[in-house]
């Protein structure tokens, strides 16, 4: 198959995997979550699960994929020498490849109100922007044509490998979404009673505090980190022996919560502005938003235009940079274990994907068969890997290389060979594996109770 390939830069590195990490999690999931957890103590226990789970997940899966320099399964494998522990790697791109096929329906969802905001469509009262979603969700060929085409896109760039594809066009794509998201961010804070919603967002309200809270920002941290996807593993085989993992692992995590943030500050002071809930749920960006953008910018009707456009690029570019990730963890894993060309690979990862995204879109409503126990193959396929696939996967992780993995390797690995031996290294190693042996599996065994409400 030739020499491995490997990212070209630190900045590559960087940008590549926070791309992974940065995508509808951060500029969709966090806002709403923290609307619906009191805002600013929801944010704060946020970035503590981060910084105690996070990263130290984010580190063991990037000590799998750089030791085992291939694809996730493989590189489980090679650790896990014969033994079941092996499964965690298969499982990974499991959930990566079916993770791609759903995402990939909310994704060609931003692409369609990319257009619908160049051509005007997204405009009229709250009801209108409820019936213009349902009206998208439910058709038979727009999302799934939408679908078709984002995973198209995806492909463009996948096949033409790390350095050419993915690295190139994560240089391009992360700097264009912080500047969009500043841009944005600028106009929201300049509404009219934008300090509430600034005040919403940092002045923490104790008395929101409890186990909920705390339970969903850790679900969140896993969540919007894309840890157990498949995706931190991959993009670390490809990094060099000379990338500092603690050193990439923080500034990943510190960009992905600085992106988490600046989210909340495009959407809560405009939200707050006209008067809107911040605890919208899940609706807030297809159906709450668009109305909030036409009404905080009444009296500038195109700005109010070019923020909303903007909004929906901002959120594409973040759903493409994400799907770029998860869909390289099962190309590489086609493309090396079943020793075809990395173009053959994309190819059929693309295809299959976009036959799952369809069925995904037409089981919301426009086929009555696709449904099972009352839900959408889109629901069962959420429910799955986000419920039960990713915590099983991280838990696994942790254990594998906490209990199992000969600790002489991971320490290899996260000194670089031995080259960071300074105490203060040697002493982060030792915090490392007390978080990722003790502390990590029991946050996670802690998040996967409380989804199947055993733990209250």
């Amino acid at each position: 198959m030739g020499e491995r390939a490997n990212f070209g830069s630190k900045l590559g590195v960087i940008l590549a995997t926070a791309g992974s990490a940065v995508g509808l999690g951060n500029v969709w999931r966090f806002p709403y979550m923290t609307g619906e957890n009191g805002g600013a103590v929801f944010i704060m226990i946020y970035i503590g699960c981060v910084v105690v789970l996070g990263i130290p997940c984010m580190i063991s899966e990037f000590i799998v994929g750089r030791h085992g320099q291939a694809n996730t399964a493989r590189a489980y494998r090679k650790l896990a020498g014969g033994t079941p522990w092996a499964l965690i790697g298969y499982m990974g791109v499991l959930t990566g490849f079916l993770i791609t096929g759903y995402y990939a329906v909310v994704s060609g969802w931003c692409l369609q109100y990319v257009v619908a905001s160049l051509i005007g469509h997204l405009h009229g009262d709250p009801e209108y922007f409820r019936a213009y979603f349902t009206e998208l969700s439910t058709d038979p060929v727009k999302p799934v044509l939408w679908t078709v085409i984002i995973l198209g896109l995806t492909y463009l760039i996948i096949e033409h490998g790390v350095r050419n594809g993915i690295e190139r066009a994560s240089k391009l794509m992360m700097p264009t979404l912080f500047i969009l998201l500043l841009i944005i961010v600028g106009a929201s804070c300049m509404l009219p009673d934008a300090d509430k919603g600034i005040e919403f967002l940092f002045k923490p309200d104790w008395s929101k505090l409890n186990a909920e809270v705390f339970l969903g920002a850790l679900g969140q941290s896993f969540y919007s980190l894309s840890i157990a996807m498949g995706c931190l593993c991959t993009y670390a085989s490809y990094f060099s022996g000379y990338t500092n993992l603690t050193r990439s692992a923080s500034q990943i995590a510190l960009i992905d919560c600085m992106v988490a943030i600046l989210a909340g500050l495009m959407i809560f002071p405009a939200a707050f502005s006209v008067g809107v809930n911040p605890d919208s749920g899940p609706s807030l960006i297809f159906i709450t938003l668009p109305n909030v953008f036409q009404q905080a910018f009444a009296s500038f009707p195109m700005v109010g235009y070019c923020i909303s456009l903007l909004f929906f690029v901002l959120l594409s570019l973040a759903a493409l940079t994400s799907l770029m990730s998860l869909h390289e963890v099962s190309t590489a894993f086609i493309h090396e274990e079943m020793k075809v060309s990395r173009k053959k690979a994309a190819l059929v990862v693309t295809i299959l994907t976009s036959i799952i995204g369809a069925f995904c879109s037409l089981s919301m409503g426009a086929v009555d068969g696709l449904q099972l126990f009352g839900r959408s193959l889109f629901d069962w396929f959420d429910f799955i890997t986000g419920q039960i696939f990713l915590p099983i996967v991280g838990f696994l992780t942790c254990i594998f290389i906490g209990w199992f993995v000969p600790h002489h390797i991971v320490r290899r690995e996260f000194t670089n060979n031995g080259s960071l031996q300074s105490r203060g290294y040697i002493r982060m190693f030792h915090i490392f594996l007390f978080l990722v042996k003790y502390v990590c599996p029991l946050a996670i065994l802690l998040i996967f109770l409380h989804q199947f409400g055993l733990l209250k």
